[in-house]
């Protein structure tokens, strides 16, 4: 029988901190991603996301998600992809990191972004993960950047950044759910990183690169 993996190589992938599993989240995953961001993320009325998809009535939030992870799938070439990566701590489904790229054969760099279940939030998790992901693309796929951005309001996230060695990267204004909002852009590079004191485990990564990048 034909493994799944070989239909869709990015399901190979593994990363492994010392407290944390991500990989790419399969259909199976989808009710426990829903179930996690259901039981809250963040307080009502300070909404950290630029698309507002937490706000969406309850029943609504599961077909969002859906059609969110099917489509970071769908879209996903050598030239444009997204890495839906769900986060496990102990059998624990905790949240999602994301990693994202355009023309990375020539630009060399990828974007992120994150969230946690409330529960898991303030254990240093949110650090972790983005360790885990900033390891992968700088050593791995060979990045010279990533990139994030936040809410200037958004400590916890602008925290996680300012304890990487992200460097600030400009200000901007942006439309958020209809209403204006100041952003602080920030950038990583392997000069500036603030390596953690662990060693990331990759299984998979081949068959993933050689999708994502078009690699031999």
């Amino acid at each position: 029988m034909t493994e799944l993996t070989s239909v869709w190589p990015p399901f190979a992938l593994t990363l492994s901190t010392p407290r944390l599993t991500l990989r790419p989240l399969r259909d199976d995953d989808i009710p426990k991603a829903v179930e996690a961001a259901a039981s809250g993320i963040h307080d009502q009325g300070r909404n950290p996301f630029s698309t507002p998809w937490t706000a969406v009535p309850a029943e609504e939030l599961g077909p969002t998600m859906a059609r969110w992870y099917w489509q970071c799938r769908a879209a996903s070439t050598p030239e444009s992809w997204t890495l839906a990566l769900g986060i496990w701590h102990d059998g624990t489904f905790l949240g999602c990191q994301d990693m994202a790229a355009r023309d990375f054969s020539i630009l060399r760099t990828v974007t992120t972004g994150s969230w946690l279940r409330r529960s898991a939030q303030g254990r240093g998790f949110g650090k972790e993960m983005r360790a885990a992901v900033a390891l992968y693309a700088f050593d791995w796929l060979g990045a010279d950047v990533c990139e994030s951005d936040a809410a200037h309001w958004n400590a916890a996230s602008l925290g996680v950044s300012r304890a990487l060695g992200y460097e600030l990267n400009g200000v901007t204004r942006m439309s958020w759910a209809g209403k204006p909002e100041t952003v602080q852009r920030v950038r990583l590079t392997p000069e500036t990183f603030n390596r953690p004191d662990w060693q990331l485990k990759v299984e998979g990564h081949e068959p993933t690169a050689k999708f994502l990048l078009g690699v031999n």
